[in-house]
């Protein structure tokens, strides 16, 4: 009877109009005795709910995000490799950040120390510039987006030798071969996916990554220089520029790698608030 009373349902109808959400009441057996509408929904009922409603307004839910984090270490021999002072982080940062909006995301990371805090966030190990372009040609197809922050090495040796090489009076050198180019491939054979990659420079920033956005294919770079402080490897901040496919230049001020992450990640969900 409370339940059905009036003043109960005027101020229903008030909560509901300041924007408020209501979880109904079940049905059942009442404190009074009676049985009918106005039970407490069930625990399990209510964080149901919640996590619906939650979801609902995800703005990445049920999107599929590609990204590449880290170095590639390139072997020498069993030993030694060539490698970079890639730490992953701004790559693991922008996966937790896709999670966190609702995606799904496949996350082909090199040698790092770092994890991934998100179950959402599926990890593919790899180590060299083969094993990772091998890896994006298997997840590519299948989503939505691609956020290539890796640092993938260039060249590699032509030869690995099957033993260490062992150190003697004697001088060797190297020969090197170019890898694959993991981000022009993606470009070349891309449908609709929003495709994004980075550029590291030191001279002639905006120039060269004009350039690469052509060259490859891609919708947005996200351009960082050496010359800038608190960029760069190893660094807890960075100063990023985006640059999209018509050279729509942004700079953005310095921040912490992951307001770096949550603003790439902006990017995405605008460009599939416009698709």
């Amino acid at each position: 009877d409370m339940y059905k009373h009036p003043s109960t349902l005027s101020s229903f109808a008030a909560l509901k109009q300041y924007g408020n959400i209501m979880i109904p009441a079940e049905s059942g057996e009442l404190a009074s005795g009676l049985s009918g509408e106005g039970r407490m929904a069930e625990p399990e009922n209510i964080v149901a709910f919640l996590e619906a409603d939650l979801e609902s307004k995800l703005p990445l839910k049920g999107k599929k995000i590609l990204v590449t984090a880290g170095p590639t270490y390139e072997a020498i021999d069993p030993v030694r490799f060539i490698g970079n002072h890639s730490s992953g982080k701004m790559g693991f940062d922008i996966a937790n950040e896709a999670a966190s909006l609702g995606a799904e995301v496949f996350l082909i990371a090199g040698p790092t120390h770092l994890k991934a805090k998100n179950s959402l966030i599926k990890v593919v190990d790899v180590i060299s510039a083969q094993e990772m372009y091998d890896a994006c040609h298997v997840y590519f197809n299948e989503v939505d987006a691609a956020i290539a922050a890796a640092a993938v090495a260039d060249y590699r040796p032509k030869f690995v030798a099957d033993q260490k090489i062992k150190k003697n009076t004697v001088e060797f050198s190297i020969e090197l071969e170019k890898t694959k180019d993991i981000l022009s491939s993606l470009g070349a054979i891309k449908k609709n996916q929003f495709l994004i990659g980075f550029a590291l420079e030191t001279e002639n920033e905006i120039e060269n990554a004009k350039l690469k956005i052509q060259k490859k294919n891609l919708d947005l770079i996200v351009l960082n220089s050496l010359q800038d402080k608190g960029a760069g490897f190893k660094k807890e901040t960075n100063k990023v520029t985006f640059i999209d496919k018509n050279f729509e230049i942004e700079p953005m001020e310095l921040k912490s790698k992951e307001s770096v992450a949550a603003d790439i990640l902006n990017k995405v969900i605008l460009h599939f608030s416009k698709s």
